[in-house]
């Protein structure tokens, strides 16, 4: 069974930075895309970042573009997102994802978490003012 933790996440300061890591578990991913998304409160979650199975090719949101890196480590089955220069409007859960694959774009890896129901508990950012 395939499962996702999150960690790392936390209340900073704006302009602070943070590391979020992401342990997969229950299959190798070591050949599927993999990214994350954020879900404010009151807000759909939306696309922060993606990474193609060998992490030669990164994707990004434009609001995070500049500020936030991702990347993993295959042999460990794991992800991350450095995320520098942090805003108060980055404050939100952070889950991982991944797609089985190349990457397909961030709307057919959130439709696959979804129907796999593959989203972990996530982890909580709070960015403050």
């Amino acid at each position: 069974q395939v499962q996702l933790v999150e960690s790392g996440g936390g209340l900073v300061q704006a302009g602070g930075s943070l590391r979020l890591s992401c342990a997969a578990s229950g299959r190798s991913f070591s050949r599927d895309a993999m990214g994350w998304f954020r879900q404010a409160p009151g807000k759909e979650r939306e696309f922060v970042a993606a990474i193609s199975w060998s992490g030669g090719s990164t994707y990004y949101a434009s609001s995070v573009k500049g500020r936030f890196t991702i990347s993993r480590d295959n042999a460990k089955n794991t992800e991350y997102l450095q995320m520098n220069s942090l805003k108060p409007e980055d404050s939100a859960v952070y889950h991982c994802a991944f797609y089985p694959g190349p990457y397909s774009g961030n709307t057919r890896m959130y439709e696959y978490m979804n129907e796999c129901h593959c989203w972990g508990q996530g982890t909580q950012v709070t960015v403050s003012s």
